[in-house]
């Protein structure tokens, strides 16, 4: 009798303890059921959270059929209790952890037991946004962490798949899932992550790139040093090179670690595309990058101090179509700029439907009026044209953005010191981004350092039969990928 006394007070001071934790949530519901003549049970979930359904159906119902058959007791509950993912014996300290992630806590005198029924409150797997392809799956990743994980063990079937789970967030308690292979991987960069997160003491992440920036601190150079993708066959793709990919919870991005200048520039959804054909757009891309980044300095460069280096008529006529223009070539430059990158913000902003026309419509508008009204010539606007046109090749806003950095570097050196000054930020250029680094690898590999394996995966692509070996970049461990095919 006395411990009869002894449990139900337990249990009211745990179900007091949530009531206060919880005051002022009107979706916490708590239902109180009795066994017998001495004993009762708790159950309490939040409803926003929580399937109703799933706790009629695992839970209550069969409560009530052990209440009537009188075969219910404290002893044998967990025997009717038909959830997919039962926890007993929790601590009353993990009781908010496990509310507030779908589960349903059963309270029967000291002893806590935690129920999934999760609410499916997920949107449906759909195509990629953003990181488009004409080959390859078409699924991408949700907010989901389990199906984000299914998603990826669709693909690779392995128990060498390994996954470290961290719950990240004072506030958000958020599923952070670090999956890589531990037969592969250099198990290094596996430490540095995993101690990295464990150091982490923040309110509340929200979104992958939070991770990112807190791993690799996002102040230290203006390049992206992870990448970011909603694709699932990337992810899958990048375990097996030996990578680590991040899955968070509440994010439809999963972070690749780590990640290198030219996988932003020549994407692995090239892999997709006969070599011989793909590698002409490779080079394409590449030569895209520095139009975009060093056009506009050109120009200015040429018209300021080195006429010498294009043909007089071409000169003459670029001359005549500057004529009345009242602004110097470097001013003229940077306002088309500016506008244009208004443009590119406008047109991030605006929902996708009509977002675009308004741009090409004010792009259109705005060019012909500026050289109407002689604010600029219309080889300037040619040329902020073919800037802007080569900068759309890459998706990505954070090489972009480091894009956008070292454009306005080229110009001011162009400014003053003309094609001297751009070999000037050649030299900064390639200073600068052979000292970054990802995660402790060098960022500018496989071209410096020189890498054949990985640079026959990025910068050109070699026939599939050929590639045979893992990079040595990321592991030195398991490095056969395929047999050679004789």
């Amino acid at each position: 009798m006395v411990n009869i006394i002894n449990g139900e007070i337990v249990m009211n001071k745990i179900v007091e303890k949530i009531k206060s934790e919880f005051s002022k949530t009107p979706d916490l519901i708590i239902k109180e059921l009795k066994i017998n003549m001495f004993d009762k049970i708790y159950v309490v979930y939040l409803e926003t959270v929580s399937s109703s359904d799933k706790i009629n159906d695992y839970i209550l119902k069969n409560l009530i059929i052990g209440k009537t058959n009188n075969k219910i007791n404290k002893r044998n509950i967990l025997s009717f209790l038909a959830g997919p993912n039962t926890i007993n014996n929790i601590n009353s300290e993990q009781i908010e952890f496990y509310l507030t992630n779908g589960y349903a806590i059963v309270i029967i005198n000291s002893e806590i037991i935690a129920i999934e029924t999760r609410a499916d409150i997920n949107r449906s797997i759909s195509n990629a946004d953003v990181e488009t392809s004409i080959n390859g799956p078409k699924d991408s990743f949700t907010e989901n962490y389990q199906i984000n994980v299914g998603l990826i063990k669709r693909r690779i079937k392995s128990s060498h798949l390994k996954i470290e789970n961290k719950i990240i967030g004072r506030k958000t308690s958020t599923t952070v899932g670090v999956l890589y292979f531990d037969d592969i991987v250099d198990n290094e960069i596996i430490t540095n992550i995993l101690d990295k997160l464990n150091k982490i003491d923040i309110d509340g992440i929200i979104d992958s790139s939070s991770i990112g920036f807190l791993l690799d601190d996002e102040n230290n150079n203006v390049y992206p040093t992870f990448l970011q993708t909603e694709r699932p066959d990337m992810v899958a793709t990048a375990l097996l090179e030996g990578k680590v990919a991040i899955v968070i919870d509440t994010t439809p991005y999963v972070l690749i670690i780590p990640a290198f200048f030219i996988d932003f520039i020549n994407p692995n959804i090239d892999n997709y595309n006969k070599s011989k054909n793909i590698n002409f757009i490779k080079i394409i891309r590449l030569a895209a990058y520095f139009i975009s980044m060093m056009a506009p300095a050109l120009y200015i460069a040429i018209m300021n101090y080195n006429q010498e280096t294009i043909p007089t008529n071409l000169l003459l006529d670029f001359a005549i179509q500057r004529n009345g223009v009242p602004f110097p070539t470097i001013v003229e430059t940077l306002l088309m700029l500016l506008i244009c990158e208004i443009l590119r913000e406008s047109d991030l902003r605006f929902p996708s439907n009509y977002g675009s026309a308004i741009s090409i419509l004010g792009a259109i508008v705005l060019g012909e009026a500026s050289v109407s009204a002689g604010i600029a010539s219309p080889i300037t606007i040619i040329i902020i044209a073919i800037t802007f046109i080569s900068s759309l090749t890459f998706t990505n806003v954070e090489i972009n953005n480091s894009l956008r950095y070292f454009r306005f570097v080229f110009i001011l050196l162009a400014g003053f010191f003309g094609l001297y000054g751009i070999t000037l930020g050649l030299l900064y250029f390639l200073i600068y981004t052979t000292n970054v680094t990802s995660f402790n690898k060098p960022y500018f590999a496989p071209i410096a350092p020189f890498n054949k394996t990985y640079f026959k995966n990025t910068v050109i692509k070699g026939p599939i039969k050929n590639d045979t070996k893992r990079s040595t970049l990321f592991t030195h461990k398991n490095v056969i990928k395929q047999k050679e095919v004789q």
